[in-house]
């Protein structure tokens, strides 16, 4: 079913906040920084891949996700919903499901045997594609995924992730650079707020939090190693 009425985009941010923080699936530690898959520290991680195991959570952010993406591209603007290996993929099946359309997914590199192909599912030449991924930092990975896509001769000029840092300036214009426009139900921001409000974690914790969030790349090369 396609939902037509929801919550106002900044209600939809604070309420997805909240759904993270109540899951689980928000980690904020500053005295043991998390690493990140660039290798550089973080004071915090978040694992929107635990929404799957919570139905009720996991339904209203998909609610919530394919109505954003209708308000900001249009009702009938895609042809085909595809996922980015592997966490975007039962996002991708969700978001396809309620918009009633197929659903293909992008393998992060050739499986190297068979077809070697990139592109699982069916699609097709002249498609309008919407990439969607659980999450996006500074957007590197969706011009990967954007690329396997045209390279069938469809076309992807938007992605739809559930959560984005929105710390990173660069993030929006690597995209834009790329003809990609991205859409998205919550950043750090909403769930720094709703954190405390909710008095989730420590007051410390969350100062320094919040200090990273100001200035990310100052927090990570003051705490660099070696």
């Amino acid at each position: 079913m396609i939902p037509t009425t929801y919550p106002d985009k900044t209600e939809i941010a604070r309420l997805s906040a909240r759904m993270l923080l109540e899951i689980g699936a928000v980690h904020f530690n500053a005295k043991e920084p998390f690493t990140l898959a660039s290798g550089l520290p973080s004071p915090t991680y978040i694992d929107c891949r635990k929404l799957i195991s919570y139905p009720r959570i996991r339904a209203t952010l998909m609610d919530f996700l394919t109505v954003t993406v209708m308000r900001e591209a249009g009702f009938e603007a895609f042809d085909n919903i595809a996922g980015g290996e592997t966490a975007g993929i039962p996002f991708a099946a969700l978001v396809a499901e309620r918009m009633a359309l197929p659903m293909t997914y992008v393998r992060k590199k050739p499986k190297g045997y068979g077809r070697n192909a990139r592109i699982e599912g069916a699609m097709t030449e002249g498609q309008r594609v919407l990439l969607v991924e659980d999450l996006t930092t500074d957007g590197g990975s969706k011009i990967s995924f954007v690329d396997a896509i045209r390279d069938t001769g469809a076309t992807c000029a938007h992605t739809a992730v559930i959560f984005y840092y929105g710390i990173f300036p660069e993030t929006e214009k690597t995209l834009d650079a790329h003809g990609v426009k991205l859409h998205h139900l919550t950043t750090w921001w909403e769930v720094l707020a709703e954190a405390r409000t909710c008095a989730r974690f420590d007051t410390e914790t969350l100062e320094d939090v919040e200090s990273f969030l100001k200035a990310p790349r100052a927090w990570q090369d003051s705490r660099k190693k070696g």
